[in-house]
């Protein structure tokens, strides 16, 4: 996992053309990045990955772009999506990908967390029984 300084200069350059306050963070080798509080791309091997669900993910199967690996082919498979270096590159087209993966970044972001319920007192503690 490594980004060259040169492909992360172009690559934010690009995505900063469609979305405004992009900024990237190094993590794990790699380059996280950032549209204001969203986290909506990552950078590895220089390629670009945009976050997907299940409302973007066929338009990047269609185009047979794959997911991001950390860990080699048959390895986990994570929620991003490699971008072609044409999508990259055509800042109209590129800004509709950007767009539907802050839209799942936001969703995710605004996902309520499950609500834990407390175990009663009588789930935890055994009561004796009174004796006769």
């Amino acid at each position: 996992m490594s980004v060259s300084p040169t492909f992360k200069t172009f690559a934010l350059e690009q995505l900063g053309r469609v979305a405004t306050d992009i900024r990237a963070r190094s993590m794990f080798g790699g380059v996280g990045i950032y549209a204001g509080q969203l986290f909506f791309a990552l950078i590895d091997d220089d390629i670009v990955y945009l976050k997907v669900d299940d409302t973007n993910r066929p338009d990047f199967e269609a185009l047979g772009l794959g997911p991001f690996q950390p860990f080699g082919d048959g390895g986990e498979v994570m929620q991003y999506y490699a971008l072609s270096a044409d999508l990259l590159e055509d800042a109209e087209v590129l800004e509709e990908w950007v767009e539907k993966a802050l839209a799942v970044a936001l969703r995710k972001k605004n996902r309520k967390p499950a609500v834990r319920r407390k175990a009663e007192p009588s789930e935890t503690t055994t009561r004796k029984k009174p004796r006769p």
